[in-house]
Order: C-alpha cells, then sequence, then structure tokens
C-alpha cells in the first residue's frame, strides 16, 4: 500500500509524561547548576529560562519569516544560563544540563505496546520509516537510543534541529525533498489532529490518527485517512500494512 511511513514520537510511538512547571524539578537544576558555579535560585531560575526562551524564539521568528511555526534549540537557553552567571560552558556541559532537566522531569516514558513489532514487520516488508518529531535534539536522541528505536529509522527528524515544528508544511518539504519521495506512497502516522495530521492533509499526503491519554483534543474536522480512537497500537498494522 505505501513505500514509506513517517511517523510522530511522542504520544505516538513513546507514552511520555513530563512536568516542567514542577518546583522540585527547579530546585534539583538550580542545585546542578550552583555545582558548575552558576548558583540560582529555583524561581529566579525558572524565570530566567523562560525569559530566554522566548528571546530565542522570537529572534528565530525574525530570522525566517517565511515560517509560521519555528521551534528553538534548548539546549542554547541552558548555555546561555551558564553566561548569565558569568560561567564558561563547554558544549558537553551544555548537553548534558539538557539531559538532566529531562531526566528529572519526566516522571513516565515506554514504549506503546506493539511498537516494536510493527517496526520490525515494516522493515522486513523492505519499507522506509521516518521519524518527523516536534522536539529537542538533547531530549529525543537519547530516548529513541534508550528505547531501542534508532535502528529502524532511515531517517530522524528533529524540530530544534531544522530549526521548524510541525504544522508547518517545511518539515515535511525537508524530509521527502532530502531522500526524494513520492506523496502517493507515504502516509503519516500520528495522535495530534493538528500538528500531524492536518499538516500531513495540508501537505497532500494520507494519514492514520491514533487517539492516545496525552493527545490534545481533538476541536476541528479530523482530515485523516485511518483512526484508532482507543489507543491500540496493534490496530494499525492491519490497516495500513499490506
Amino acid at each position: 500500500m505505501f513505500q514509506n511511513y513517517i511517523f510522530d514520537l511522542y504520544g505516538t510511538l513513546i507514552d511520555i509524561r513530563t512536568n516542567e512547571e514542577s518546583p522540585e524539578l527547579w530546585k534539583k537544576i538550580s542545585v546542578f547548576y550552583g555545582y558548575r558555579g552558576a548558583v540560582y535560585s529555583p524561581k529566579e531560575l525558572m524565570l530566567k529560562y523562560k525569559e530566554f526562551c522566548k528571546e530565542e524564539k522570537e529572534a528565530l521568528k525574525a530570522a525566517h519569516p517565511e515560517q509560521k511555526y519555528v521551534d528553538i534549540d534548548l539546549t542554547k537557553v541552558f548555555c546561555r544560563l551558564y553566561a548569565f552567571k558569568n560561567v564558561e560552558a563547554s558544549p558537553e556541559l551544555c548537553s548534558l544540563t539538557a539531559n538532566v532537566f529531562r531526566c528529572y522531569s519526566t516522571k513516565l516514558i515506554r514504549l506503546y505496546d506493539g511498537v516494536l513489532e510493527f517496526l520490525e514487520a515494516l522493515k522486513k516488508k523492505g519499507k522506509k520509516t521516518f521519524l518527523l518529531s516536534n522536539a529537542q535534539h538533547d531530549f529525543t536522541v537519547p530516548e529513541i537510543r534508550m528505547l531501542g528505536l534508532e535502528k529502524y529509522f532511515d531517517d530522524i527528524i528533529i524540530s530544534s534541529d531544522v530549526e521548524c515544528r510541525k504544522p508547518d508544511p517545511h518539515m515535511y518539504r525537508i524530509l521527502f525533498s532530502r531522500h526524494g519521495l513520492k506523496k502517493e506512497e507515504s502516509i503519516m502516522i500520528g495522535n495530534d489532529f493538528q500538528t500531524d495530521i492536518e499538516s500531513a492533509f495540508n501537505f497532500g499526503i494520507k494519514s492514520l490518527y491514533i487517539h492516545q491519554k496525552i493527545s490534545p483534543p481533538i476541536t476541528g474536522e479530523l482530515k485523516c485517512n485511518w483512526s484508532v480512537m482507543d489507543g491500540k497500537f496493534r490496530k494499525i498494522m492491519p490497516i495500513i500494512l499490506k
């Protein structure tokens, strides 16, 4: 049926729960920064983090006026937080800080039941598989490796790497141009009715929507070709793999 299977990641392949507003998170991260000589109170660190995020986003919007949806690299924000306290941080330390932030903010992370079996089946049939994820490189790459997903994908495009996020069609253009994909041979699988499904519809490819507990509420038309509304990932294979 299809040759190219394009997946969203979080809420589609990976079940995850995070809380970046937790006071306990900011207490721990402020201690981590303090160990490196950048002394913050938890509240000061959180407020400065949000301030730098906003500034980075505004700068990207100005740099890419042709894109409606941009995405910042949070690792740059973590670097700026060191610099603000006159601490010279190496790229490795900034990346590690992003890893630690993600670890402290994550409450649950696991694959949905049936994900590996489906990816194995796709590979056995010679299909091409891709990830197109609104995510942070220094959060996502370690999680993909930890959960054993990396070997299954022909390419992984992360929004923070390309300074753009779904539903902007630029995300799809990058993927299709890089690999010479044909729209009629491609399908998008995702759990967000807008960023995954509506974006695929607008780009001109078919899609399958899977509704999970962490899926955003559906507030508009669900423009998919197929849907699994009970979150059971195993139902996807017989629908779109032939």
